[in-house]
């Protein structure tokens, strides 16, 4: 089921904070400076999206399979399903219109419907949204028409879902993206250069066992995104900074969930107002004050989430942190290639010096050797 149109007041508003949103943005990959173009995707600064297809949920649905048994008994109250769509709705813009705005990174949480016939899977927050195909078919369309940009598609939590259903929505992957899929590779080695020659486009990660039989399908751990949960954005902050701090110097991409979650017990305190008016809008200028004042790079940020990213130049903030990695010499700016090269380079000096030490101590060894047996002889 696609989303119907909604009262033309928002659409209009919508309208207008996606054409505010995509001013410049649609092609930022392919408008880089050249010594961009050969850092690893990893030590770039990329922006994401948190619970990238929730812009549209279907009230008239069943609550899906990620909710609790209580809270499905609930929803048989039609107000009840208003209220979790206030709380399930992270994003106010579709696929496309984050594309234009320059979203690379996007959550995707998924799920079958119970009862449905078929193997029919569908985006979910709490109520389902659209068919993974037209959102697959809306993202390959933005790729088509703007061949330099690379994206994220993170599979990361799936519901009421048995192997077949996973067949199913990976053949649906590969049939939407084909040759722009790009295989599973060394890290390090995957470059805007690197992902231009090859024609790809599209990384997919998907958190599941099967991933270990399919080449286009990255390991989950190749995409670590630490969770705060936490409503205090200053304990927020602080977990960002820690698992920065943390994250690993090579072998992984890195996201930085900058999103509050709200507890039952603030969603019971703000039933109506929902997650954007009671989290999301007075948090938002705090969070982006963060975001301002990271660097990327082996040890900076890399992907950076954040819910109704057209709430404040999101975006175009993160982008920009990229120009930093121009103003000195970053090791991150070894592609994969250039820096096997530097350490086979090492390795071959470390080899040579150890080859001559062994045949001076060798030399050495002989000497004392010779000379002990001159001195027992009388010689």
């Amino acid at each position: 089921m696609s989303p119907p149109g909604g009262k033309e007041g928002g659409r209009r508003r919508r309208r207008r904070a996606a054409g505010a949103m995509a001013d410049g943005n649609a092609d930022w990959m392919g408008s880089l400076p050249a010594a961009l173009r050969s850092y690893p995707l990893s030590n770039l600064a990329i922006p994401g999206s948190h619970d990238s297809f929730s812009y549209w949920v279907d009230e008239k649905s069943p609550v899906g399979p990620d909710q609790a048994t209580a809270i499905k008994r609930l929803a048989r109250i039609s107000l009840v399903k208003k209220i979790m769509k206030k709380w399930s709705v992270t994003q106010n813009l579709t696929f496309k219109e984050q594309l234009e705005g320059g979203i690379r990174y996007f959550d995707l949480r998924v799920s079958s419907k119970p009862g449905e016939i078929g193997q029919e899977i569908y985006f979910i927050h709490g109520l389902f949204g659209i068919k993974v195909w037209d959102g697959l078919m809306e993202i390959n369309t933005f790729l088509e028409q703007h061949p330099k940009e690379v994206i994220f598609l993170d599979f990361n939590h799936f519901y009421a879902m048995d192997d077949c259903h996973h067949f199913y929505l990976i053949n649906r992957i590969r049939s939407a993206f084909g040759s722009k899929l790009c295989c599973v590779e060394c890290v390090e080695y995957v470059t805007l250069q690197y992902m231009w020659e090859k024609k790809h486009q599209v990384l997919i990660f998907y958190h599941y066992p099967l991933y270990r039989e399919f080449p286009f399908l990255w390991p989950g751990n190749k995409m670590p995104a630490p969770w705060a949960n936490t409503t205090n954005v200053h304990k927020l902050l602080q977990f960002l900074e820690t698992t920065l701090e943390e994250r690993s110097r090579y072998g992984t991409f890195h996201v930085s969930q900058a999103i509050l979650t709200p507890r039952v017990k603030t969603i019971a305190r703000h039933l109506v107002r929902g997650l954007k008016n009671t989290l999301v809008h007075r948090n938002l200028p705090m969070i982006l004050n963060w975001v301002k004042a990271q660097k990327p790079g082996v040890m900076g940020v890399n992907i950076i989430t954040s819910d109704f990213v057209e709430l404040v130049d999101f975006a175009a903030t993160v982008i920009a942190l990229n120009d930093l990695l121009l103003e000195e010499d970053d090791p991150s700016r070894l592609c994969g290639s250039e820096r096997n090269t530097e350490y086979q380079m090492s390795a071959a000096a470390c080899l040579f010096v150890a080859t001559c030490l062994t045949k001076l101590c060798t030399h050495l060894l002989q000497h004392t050797v010779l000379s002990v047996c001159q001195q027992e002889a009388g010689l």
